[in-house]
């Protein structure tokens, strides 16, 4: 048994850190193609209660920021997610752990499911795909996270 109490927020550990950004956005029915950088930091805040998730993206069509939160629902016993971005948009999601280094989300009232995997401890990858059917997605975001030095 171990005698140390962990969090429910220490699974986010491989995701701690300020990132440069590197995106790919393939055109979709969502958007046009297109692709640029930006720089984020995910950090824990609230004695540990709380990651939250800072970026600002320089695309080729315009530029963005955005502000999220996660968090453990003791409750529901589920992470939840929130993301608010500068132009006023925000949504919702539920996330769980598929194993130590891949958390998927699951966007309210949206198709839309997220992923962010770690490649090694100095990159992650967040995809996001789009149902075509019941067996294949399509990939509409690609953001690798590189550690900044």
């Amino acid at each position: 048994m171990n005698d140390k109490m962990t969090s429910p927020m220490d699974k986010f550990n491989f995701l701690l850190g300020t990132w440069e950004l590197e995106y790919k956005i393939p055109e979709s029915q969502f958007s046009p193609g297109d692709n640029g950088e930006g720089k984020g930091e995910i950090k824990r805040i609230l004695n540990n209660k709380y990651v939250t998730f800072d970026y600002v993206a320089q695309l080729t069509q315009g530029e963005g920021a955005a502000h999220a939160i996660f968090a453990w629902d003791e409750k529901s016993n589920i992470y939840k997610y929130w993301w608010f971005e500068d132009s006023g948009e925000f949504m919702k999601a539920t996330c769980n752990f598929l194993d130590e280094d891949t958390l998927a989300l699951n966007w309210h009232n949206s198709l839309v499911v997220q992923t962010f995997n770690k490649i090694n401890d100095n990159e992650i990858v967040l995809k996001m795909k789009y149902p075509l059917n019941k067996d294949e997605y399509k990939l509409i975001l690609e953001v690798l996270f590189i550690r900044a030095k």
